[in-house]
């Protein structure tokens, strides 16, 4: 007799009793009512229960059902009935309430997940402790190890009593050994093998390589998910009629073998028959018509049948229909193995946006997200106009998280509201870099950049370069708002001062300073255009070791004054300017002293970058920099000064940071840069293992390659280095984070390799 039937037996014991006393009772008139032995329930509570009122006129079966009711109550493990003379008196014991509960031994399951099942099963302290809901509790417990592949998992219960008629449950959880899947055999697969099918099931059997790669683990939820990707692999082979006739699952004696069963019945393969449209209102069947993927005579696939109907929506919600019904309803033909489809298309009420709602906005203005909407107030609702507005909203930076959704307005079939919601991200960035170089000793970097400015979505930054070598200080000031048409100005000033006779480099000393201020135009949603004017005043001198390539240079302008104008095009269809996942971001710039300064020179530059999903959550990336400058009017070279640099975290890792290109004749060799460079690489983005819900850590694979070039030597491609290797990126509270190690497999003796890199500050391509 297990422990359940003793409790049971006890239970009907006391009832029993309970009845063989009342049964002596007389028939009575109840003047007045009494409760004893209360603690933690009223007496008004049980009151409300008992099915006896003062004045009542009682006998033994109206107390037998009153002894029920209470005890359906579960508040009570004991109740007794009496009689003192025209009084009845209830006497209860209560149950014990829960003061604390713990649970031991649980590893896969985390805390929460224990923390949830209790609270599905209304398990919790402070409430009547009730032994069925504990065993109900346990058995929950184990059966969501069960469907995790545990079969052993066990799950032990003690009860401790507690002052107060309180008690302390603990579990004690054993998880037992995972079972592992020894076959997954599929039945009744006459068109396909079960390679393919297989191919199509997350679940694996076991193999040598489980420990690592956890093939062999078996999960419901998994084996459900398995079941609907094959069921759509042959629908969208136009296996119409395909279904799933059974799973089974069972398990070895021991309990840690699993065996995995599929029943199928393919039917017949669907060809596509005639394909018609009806449409309600005034929508054009042509427009319709074009959108549907499905072609006559073509294998019916329901994946075209989905996007053909996701399209026709998404065109109808574009207009203002936002609850626009479409349905392809099939007509089969068994006999000869077609499909006819008729598609239905309602668009419903042409839709309004009432109210625009923003929450989660503690520091932004609203009037910062506000401008960066598309989709108005008092509008037609458009789908592509909604998608945008959280693109833009997206790509500030401001965010980690942008949502909008559209509820519905409550009595109204035309109108819904529209709520923005924001997650805000620290935008008070401190960028820190820290290095060393064997020319430029101890380098240092630092920059406190403010990029939403007291809410406004306004940028002041301030950046200091310091090292041996070089000292730069930036001040810049941007608005992006800087007319209502959304043009942005930026102001700056910067100094720069270079002394190369503090470190082992080619001697030379430099001291500019320049101010000037970059406007910013929108041309469309995608594409903008930028124009600035500077003014560098510049001091060069001269060393005993200055070395001939930037001597003769000096020598000749040692001073000058330039008036710097240059322009740039940009289209950035990105979908997050931090970590994106689609689209590309071109930019086309020229730049060029105007005519009559003291140094008359251009340079030219283009990069692109170019983002693309694989699957849920791999990015794949190419990227690409081309540079040209030169002199012209009565300078026949570039200021050596501008000259382009390749190598390092931004441009060709594994080479040290403006390492690679021409280099000073003798000895000590120095980079000298170039007036042409080609630097591209490719990159396939993916998140970090047992990170994969993370939004700001990613790992990257990566394959950089590129050269710089001077004014007499030609491009050639034998010249290119090459590199690949791992990175990982971190949007973290100070800002973004890379790491990276790089294997050059083509580095020159010449060449300063540098495998391992560490950037904090912006540097994400």
């Amino acid at each position: 007799m297990n422990v359940l039937s003793i409790k049971r037996l006890i239970w009907l014991l006391i009832v029993a009793l309970t009845l063989v006393s009342v049964a002596r009772a007389e028939t009575f008139r109840v003047d007045d009512i009494r409760v004893e032995g209360v603690q933690k329930v009223s007496a008004g509570t049980i009151f409300n229960y008992l099915p006896i009122k003062v004045g009542d006129t009682v006998d033994a079966q109206i107390i037998r059902n009153a002894v029920r009711v209470l005890f359906k109550t579960g508040f009570f493990r004991d109740i007794q009935i009496r009689r003192e003379g025209q009084v009845m008196v209830v006497v209860v014991q209560e149950r014990p309430a829960i003061a604390s509960i713990e649970y031991t031994g649980n590893k896969e399951l985390k805390d929460e997940d224990i923390e949830d099942l209790l609270s599905r099963n209304g398990f919790s302290t402070g409430k009547v402790f009730n032994q069925p809901l504990l065993d109900r509790v346990t058995q929950s417990i184990e059966d969501e190890y069960f469907s995790r592949g545990r079969y052993s998992a066990r799950v032990e219960t003690t009860i401790t009593p507690m002052p107060d008629n309180r008690a302390g449950i603990t579990l004690d959880i054993d998880e037992g050994r995972r079972a592992q899947i020894r076959e997954i055999k599929i039945i009744g697969n006459q068109q396909y093998s079960d390679a393919q099918l297989r191919n199509q099931m997350s679940l694996d059997t076991s193999k040598w390589h489980s420990v690592i790669t956890h093939d062999g683990r078996y999960s419901k939820a998994e084996l459900t998910a398995d079941v609907e990707r094959i069921n759509s692999f042959y629908l969208d082979r136009g296996y119409l009629e395909f279904k799933v006739v059974e799973t089974d699952v069972s398990i070895s004696a021991n309990k840690q073998d699993l065996f995995v069963s599929i029943v199928v019945a393919e039917g017949s393969q669907y060809t596509v028959g005639k394909v018609g449209v009806e449409v309600v209102g005034d929508i054009a069947r042509d427009d319709v018509a074009q959108l549907i993927m499905l072609e006559q005579g073509a294998v019916y696939s329901r994946q075209d049948l989905i996007a053909s109907q996701t399209a026709i929506e998404e065109m109808l919600a574009d207009r203002g229909y936002a609850f626009a019904n479409v349905n392809g309803i099939p007509e089969q033909r068994r006999d000869t193995a077609i499909v006819n489809f008729t598609f239905i298309v309602d668009p419903g009420p042409t839709v309004y946006i009432r109210r625009i709602n923003i929450i989660g906005n503690e520091y932004t203005r609203d009037e910062v997200i506000r401008r960066e909407l598309r989709q108005l107030e008092g509008a037609v609702y458009s789908l592509s106009k909604i998608r945008r507005s959280r693109e833009r909203l997206a790509k500030l930076g401001f965010f980690r998280d942008v949502s909008i959704q559209t509820p519905r307005v409550s009595g109204v079939i035309d109108q819904v509201d529209m709520l923005v919601e924001v997650e805000e991200r620290s935008t008070g960035n401190f960028n820190f870099g820290v290095g060393y170089s064997g020319s430029e000793k101890l380098l240092l970097q630092a920059e406190i950049a403010r990029e939403n400015l007291f809410g406004t979505g306004r940028e002041l930054r301030f950046k200091v370069d310091h090292s041996a070598l070089t000292k730069v200080y930036d001040v810049a000031y941007r608005n992006p708002y800087y007319t209502t048409h959304g043009v942005s100005r930026e102001v700056f000033v910067a100094q720069r001062d270079v002394d190369a006779t503090e470190v082992d480099s080619a001697d030379y000393h430099e001291d500019t300073t320049s101010g000037g201020v970059r406007y910013r135009i929108p041309l469309t949603e995608y594409d903008s255009m930028a124009l600035s004017a500077a003014v560098e005043d510049i001091t060069l001198a001269s060393t005993v070791d200055t070395p001939i390539e930037f001597g003769d240079f000096i020598d000749n302008h040692s001073q000058s004054t330039t008036l710097l104008l240059s322009g740039s095009l940009v289209r950035d269809t990105r979908d997050n300017r931090l970590f994106p996942s689609k689209g590309f971001w071109n930019r086309a710039t020229a730049e060029i002293s105007f005519p009559g300064s003291d140094l008359e020179f251009y340079t030219v530059s283009a990069r692109s970058v170019w983002y693309r999903p694989i699957g849920k959550n791999l990015t794949f990336g190419l990227n690409g920099q081309l540079g040209y400058g030169a002199g012209y009017g009565e300078l026949d070279t570039l200021p050596f000064y501008k000259n382009f640099y390749a190598g390092g975290a931004r441009s060709l890792r594994g080479y040290k940071a403006r390492s690679l290109g021409p280099q000073s004749v003798g000895t000590g060799k120095q980079s000298l840069g170039g007036s042409k460079r080609v630097v591209f690489g490719g990159e396939l983005k993916f998140p970090v293992p047992g990170l994969e819900d993370s939004r700001d850590k990613r790992l990257v694979l990566f394959f950089d390659g590129g050269q710089v070039y001077s004014k007499t030597e030609s491009i050639d491609v034998s010249d290119f280095r090459f590199s690949t290797g791992l990175a990982f990126e971190w949007m973290s509270a100070i800002g973004p984070i890379a790491f990276s190690y790089a294997i050059p497999f083509n580095d020159s003796l010449e060449d300063n390799v540098e495998h391992f890199q560490f950037t904090l500050g912006g540097l994400f391509r």
